[in-house]
């Protein structure tokens, strides 16, 4: 009998297990409901004049999603990076963040409602895997903007600052998310 009710115990634990895993597959379907636009540039290392490769291509989703009178925004970046001499290099920018708007569509320029710099990416930019590539990604936090009823969508920009190359911020723009 004691056998059974491990084997029952047992069935009940995978079926809850299966259900909790049903509920996390569940999950990404709401963000199914972001509207996003990917577009791609390549970039050069302003601080590095050598013969080596060394543009960094990225990839950036912008993406919004409205609902009720609220604007959700995200980005999520891609890059592959050269190959440099060290590991984790922690010098090779004197900064970099990505910005993220919230912005009105309208005929013209777009008026920004709400932005945020996410200095996070910093850290991303300058980890490399073993052999010295940097490769890697990274997504901001999501952005909550009260909308109302406007008609509305999700800009960016990256803004890098090479390290020792005397020019400050460079501003990179990408393609804005869809209107919601």
């Amino acid at each position: 009998m004691r056998k059974l009710k491990r084997s029952t115990s047992t069935a009940v634990i995978v079926a809850t297990l299966a259900g909790t895993a049903a509920l996390a597959t569940a999950a990404p379907a709401s963000a199914a409901s972001y509207h996003c636009t990917t577009s791609t540039k390549s970039i050069d290392d302003a601080a590095y004049d050598g013969p080596w490769a060394d543009n960094w291509d990225f990839t950036v989703k912008l993406c919004a999603k409205q609902s009720g009178d609220y604007l959700y925004s995200y980005a999520s970046l891609s890059w592959d990076g050269p190959a440099y001499g060290q590991v984790d290099d922690p010098t090779i920018f004197d900064g970099a963040y990505f910005k993220v708007q919230a912005k009105k569509s309208v005929s013209g320029t777009d008026p920004v409602l709400k932005q945020a710099n996410y200095h996070g990416i910093e850290a991303a930019l300058e980890n490399s895997d073993s052999n010295a590539n940097y490769n890697n990604h990274y997504t901001t936090p999501v952005m909550k903007t009260k909308v109302g009823a406007a008609r509305v969508l999700t800009d960016g920009e990256l803004y890098l600052d090479w390290n020792n190359d005397g020019n400050g911020y460079g501003r990179h723009q990408f393609t804005a998310s869809p209107v919601v």
